[in-house]
Protein backbone atom coordinates (compact mmCIF):
# COMPACT_ATOMS: atom_id res chain seq x y z
CA UNK A 1 0.00 0.00 0.00
CA UNK A 2 3.00 2.33 0.69
CA UNK A 3 3.97 2.19 -3.13
CA UNK A 4 0.11 3.49 -4.15
CA UNK A 5 0.32 6.37 -1.27
CA UNK A 6 3.91 7.50 -2.71
CA UNK A 7 2.24 7.59 -6.41
CA UNK A 8 -0.51 9.45 -4.89
CA UNK A 9 1.26 11.61 -3.34
CA UNK A 10 3.72 12.42 -6.51
CA UNK A 11 0.67 12.66 -8.80
CA UNK A 12 -2.09 13.89 -7.12
CA UNK A 13 -1.03 17.75 -7.81
CA UNK A 14 -0.50 17.33 -12.11
CA UNK A 15 -3.43 15.09 -11.71
CA UNK A 16 -5.77 18.11 -10.89
CA UNK A 17 -4.10 20.78 -12.35
CA UNK A 18 -4.89 18.92 -15.53
CA UNK A 19 -8.07 18.29 -14.58
CA UNK A 20 -8.56 21.98 -13.56
CA UNK A 21 -7.55 22.63 -17.44
CA UNK A 22 -10.48 20.77 -18.24
CA UNK A 23 -13.21 21.54 -16.03
CA UNK A 24 -12.20 24.78 -14.87
CA UNK A 25 -14.08 23.98 -11.69
CA UNK A 26 -12.46 23.71 -7.94
CA UNK A 27 -14.72 21.55 -6.63
CA UNK A 28 -15.39 19.30 -9.93
CA UNK A 29 -11.66 18.74 -10.65
CA UNK A 30 -10.97 17.51 -6.69
CA UNK A 31 -13.70 14.90 -6.88
CA UNK A 32 -12.61 13.84 -10.69
CA UNK A 33 -8.76 13.20 -9.11
CA UNK A 34 -10.07 11.12 -6.30
CA UNK A 35 -12.35 9.24 -8.62
CA UNK A 36 -9.03 8.86 -11.44
CA UNK A 37 -7.15 7.76 -8.32
CA UNK A 38 -9.52 4.93 -7.36
CA UNK A 39 -9.62 4.09 -10.66
CA UNK A 40 -6.19 3.56 -10.81
CA UNK A 41 -5.89 1.37 -7.71
CA UNK A 42 -8.43 -0.45 -9.28
CA UNK A 43 -6.43 -1.28 -13.11
CA UNK A 44 -2.76 -0.70 -11.90
CA UNK A 45 -2.15 -4.63 -12.80
CA UNK A 46 -2.54 -3.14 -16.17
CA UNK A 47 0.03 -0.48 -16.11
CA UNK A 48 2.42 -2.11 -18.33
CA UNK A 49 5.21 0.63 -17.97
CA UNK A 50 5.05 1.63 -21.47
CA UNK A 51 4.66 5.34 -20.81
CA UNK A 52 5.41 7.49 -17.31
CA UNK A 53 3.13 6.84 -14.46
CA UNK A 54 1.64 10.26 -14.52
CA UNK A 55 1.24 10.08 -18.39
CA UNK A 56 -1.22 7.01 -17.85
CA UNK A 57 -2.97 9.19 -14.71
CA UNK A 58 -3.63 11.97 -17.07
CA UNK A 59 -5.17 9.43 -19.20
CA UNK A 60 -7.15 7.75 -16.91
CA UNK A 61 -8.30 11.51 -15.97
CA UNK A 62 -9.16 12.75 -19.31
CA UNK A 63 -11.55 9.96 -19.66
CA UNK A 64 -13.02 10.12 -16.38
CA UNK A 65 -13.65 13.63 -17.42
CA UNK A 66 -15.29 12.38 -20.75
CA UNK A 67 -17.69 10.03 -18.58
CA UNK A 68 -18.35 13.36 -16.51
CA UNK A 69 -19.59 15.79 -19.11
CA UNK A 70 -21.46 12.53 -20.63
CA UNK A 71 -23.43 12.45 -17.73
CA UNK A 72 -23.78 16.59 -17.50
CA UNK A 73 -25.12 16.15 -21.13
CA UNK A 74 -27.43 13.66 -20.02
CA UNK A 75 -28.90 14.47 -16.81
CA UNK A 76 -28.79 18.81 -18.11
CA UNK A 77 -29.88 21.02 -14.82
CA UNK A 78 -33.17 23.14 -14.79
CA UNK A 79 -31.61 26.75 -15.95
CA UNK A 80 -35.67 28.06 -15.22
CA UNK A 81 -34.29 27.48 -11.80
CA UNK A 82 -31.42 30.16 -11.88
CA UNK A 83 -31.21 33.84 -11.78
CA UNK A 84 -29.17 35.49 -14.18
CA UNK A 85 -29.67 35.25 -17.95
CA UNK A 86 -33.02 34.07 -19.67
CA UNK A 87 -33.42 30.85 -20.86
CA UNK A 88 -32.82 31.94 -24.36
CA UNK A 89 -29.70 33.54 -23.44
CA UNK A 90 -28.44 30.80 -22.27
CA UNK A 91 -29.56 28.54 -25.01
CA UNK A 92 -27.42 30.49 -27.33
CA UNK A 93 -24.14 30.68 -25.61
CA UNK A 94 -24.81 26.73 -24.99
CA UNK A 95 -25.33 26.20 -28.21
CA UNK A 96 -22.20 28.20 -29.26
CA UNK A 97 -20.16 26.86 -26.49
CA UNK A 98 -21.53 23.49 -27.82
CA UNK A 99 -20.84 23.95 -31.64
CA UNK A 100 -16.73 25.56 -30.53
CA UNK A 101 -16.29 21.49 -28.23
CA UNK A 102 -18.01 19.79 -31.26
CA UNK A 103 -15.51 21.34 -33.46
CA UNK A 104 -12.66 20.53 -31.00
CA UNK A 105 -13.75 17.40 -30.60
CA UNK A 106 -13.40 16.70 -34.38
CA UNK A 107 -9.85 17.26 -34.47
CA UNK A 108 -7.20 14.55 -34.06
CA UNK A 109 -5.32 13.75 -31.37
CA UNK A 110 -2.92 15.48 -30.43
CA UNK A 111 -4.38 18.87 -31.78
CA UNK A 112 -7.58 18.49 -29.42
CA UNK A 113 -6.05 17.66 -26.24
CA UNK A 114 -3.48 20.06 -26.95
CA UNK A 115 -6.13 22.97 -27.38
CA UNK A 116 -7.89 22.02 -23.72
CA UNK A 117 -4.77 21.86 -22.33
CA UNK A 118 -3.36 25.25 -23.29
CA UNK A 119 -6.92 26.97 -24.02
CA UNK A 120 -8.98 25.97 -21.01
CA UNK A 121 -6.30 24.72 -18.72
CA UNK A 122 -3.66 27.95 -19.04
CA UNK A 123 -0.79 25.62 -18.87
CA UNK A 124 2.25 26.87 -20.26
CA UNK A 125 4.27 24.77 -23.15
CA UNK A 126 6.43 23.44 -21.34
CA UNK A 127 3.92 21.98 -18.70
CA UNK A 128 1.92 20.37 -22.00
CA UNK A 129 5.05 18.77 -22.96
CA UNK A 130 5.75 17.25 -19.82
CA UNK A 131 2.20 16.15 -19.62
CA UNK A 132 2.47 14.64 -23.56
CA UNK A 133 5.52 13.42 -23.18
CA UNK A 134 7.61 16.16 -25.60
CA UNK A 135 9.43 19.00 -25.47
CA UNK A 136 7.82 22.55 -25.32
CA UNK A 137 8.54 23.57 -28.76
CA UNK A 138 7.08 20.71 -30.34
CA UNK A 139 3.87 22.16 -27.81
CA UNK A 140 4.58 25.10 -29.30
CA UNK A 141 4.00 24.25 -32.83
CA UNK A 142 1.41 21.66 -32.47
CA UNK A 143 -0.56 24.48 -30.41
CA UNK A 144 -0.29 26.63 -33.61
CA UNK A 145 -0.90 23.57 -35.73
CA UNK A 146 -4.33 23.30 -33.66
CA UNK A 147 -5.61 26.52 -33.97
CA UNK A 148 -4.93 26.30 -37.70
CA UNK A 149 -6.90 23.33 -38.05
CA UNK A 150 -9.63 24.42 -35.34
CA UNK A 151 -10.24 27.27 -37.50
CA UNK A 152 -10.98 25.36 -40.94
CA UNK A 153 -13.13 22.88 -38.61
CA UNK A 154 -14.89 26.25 -37.03
CA UNK A 155 -15.38 27.52 -40.88
CA UNK A 156 -16.12 24.11 -42.31
CA UNK A 157 -19.57 23.52 -40.09
CA UNK A 158 -20.30 27.31 -40.46
CA UNK A 159 -20.93 26.53 -44.35
CA UNK A 160 -23.18 23.42 -43.55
Amino acid sequence: MGHLTEIYEENYELVFKYLMTLCRDTDVAEELTQETFYKAIHSIERFNGACKISVWLCQIARHTYYQYVDKQVKQPEFPELQTGPSIDQLLVAQEDKIQLYRCIHQLKEPYREILHLRLLGGLNFQEIGGILGKNENWARVTFYRAKVKLQEEVKRNESL
